[in-house]
């Protein structure tokens, strides 16, 4: 796998980033629970190396119910005070809160829709936009799609979900194919 051409952004990367490169980011994701754990990881992410939310991704699986966001969504102020004290997570006040605030979000798009993953796919007509970009300098951080995303979540309660963290998330989860032409991992549909 070391031979293996990557994005320029997992090339000599730590072992963890190129697993997490080439094995989960862009890979399409339909199961809610993935979105949660992704929208809070992401928002978790804000102003911090996704490398370092990579290495308290268990933490935060365990801290937060496993990403149950009916779970989450009871989490009492007590409980979200505790978890400031948790050094397997990010201790901010404000993103833990974002957190359960956003799960509460979460549970109504999903009484909405019938599903989150229903609800999200819709901004990129249900099928992955695969992008052709020759090298990672290429790749914008926001679009007029994850600023429409963005706007559309903040409108539904949501928090710590601005334009770059939205289309982080769309990266991740493979509403968009980001992987550079010349990556393994890039497929033209």
């Amino acid at each position: 796998m070391h031979n293996k051409k990557r994005c320029g952004w997992a090339e000599g990367a730590s072992e963890l980033d190129q697993k997490y490169h080439d094995e989960e980011w862009g890979v399409p994701v339909h199961d809610d629970r993935t979105w949660f754990e992704f929208i809070t990881l992401e928002g978790a992410q804000a102003g911090l190396s996704w490398t370092t939310i990579l290495h308290k991704r268990e933490g935060y699986r365990k801290a937060f119910a496993d990403f149950d966001c009916v779970k989450v969504a009871k989490f009492t102020e007590a409980k979200q005070l505790a978890l400031k004290e948790n050094p397997q997570i990010i201790r901010n006040t404000l993103k833990i809160k974002s957190t359960v605030t956003n799960a509460q979000a979460f549970i109504k798009v999903q009484q909405e829709f019938g599903s989150f993953n229903d609800y999200i796919w819709q901004f990129v007509g249900n099928k992955p936009l695969v992008n052709q970009w020759q090298n990672s300098a290429d790749v914008p951080v926001s679009t007029a799609m994850s600023d429409a995303l963005s706007k559309d979540l903040k409108k539904r309660g949501f928090k710590f979900i601005g334009t770059t963290i939205c289309y982080a998330l769309m990266q991740a989860t493979g509403l968009v194919n980001d992987h550079t032409t010349d990556c393994f991992c890039y497929k033209k549909d």
